[in-house]
C-alpha cells in the first residue's frame, strides 16, 4: 500500500505510530469484521446491535487498512480518517463513517441512540464497500 505524506506527518504529530503490519493480525481482524458485518445485516436483530455490529466492522476494516500500511492509532476516529490516505476513501465516505463514530460515542458514554434506519443502510453498505476494498488490498499484498 506503500507510504505517504498525510499518514508520515500523523505519523511525526504523535497520532500514528509506526509498526509493521502482522499478517496474523490483519487476517484476525478480516474475519472479525466479516462474523460482524454478516451479523450486522440481520433485520432479526436490534437496530442497535445492528449498529454496533457494522461500525465495529467498519472500524476493524479500517484498522486493517491502516495497519497493512503500517501504522496504529490509538484513537478511533483517527482510523477512520486516515481512510482516506490508506484506501483513497472520499471525503462523503469518511464523514459517514465520522458520524457514526460520534453516534456510536453518543450510545457507549451518554445512553443515547437514535434509530435512523437509513443512517444504519449507509453504514453497512459503506461497510460492505470497506470490506471489498481491503481484501483487494490484502490480496495486493499478497
Amino acid at each position: 500500500m506503500g507510504n505517504n505524506d498525510n499518514l508520515e506527518n500523523l505519523l511525526r504529530s504523535g497520532g500514528l505510530k509506526a509498526e509493521p503490519p502482522g499478517r496474523k493480525e490483519c487476517e484476525g481482524l478480516l474475519r472479525s469484521a466479516i462474523d460482524r458485518l454478516q451479523d450486522a445485516h440481520s433485520p432479526s436483530l436490534s437496530f442497535a446491535s445492528r449498529f454496533d455490529l457494522a461500525y465495529n466492522a467498519a472500524h476493524a476494516l479500517a484498522l486493517t487498512a491502516l495497519r497493512l500500511c503500517g501504522y496504529r492509532s490509538d484513537r478511533r476516529y483517527l482510523v477512520f480518517q486516515c481512510l482516506a490516505h490508506t484506501l483513497h476513501l472520499s471525503k462523503a465516505q469518511v464523514r459517514l463513517f465520522d458520524l457514526c463514530h460520534n453516534r456510536r460515542n453518543l450510545a457507549e458514554y451518554e445512553g443515547y441512540m437514535e434509530v435512523d434506519d437509513a443512517l444504519l443502510a449507509e453504514l453497512i453498505a459503506a461497510a460492505d464497500i470497506l470490506l471489498a476494498n481491503v481484501e483487494q488490498a490484502i490480496a495486493r499484498e499478497g
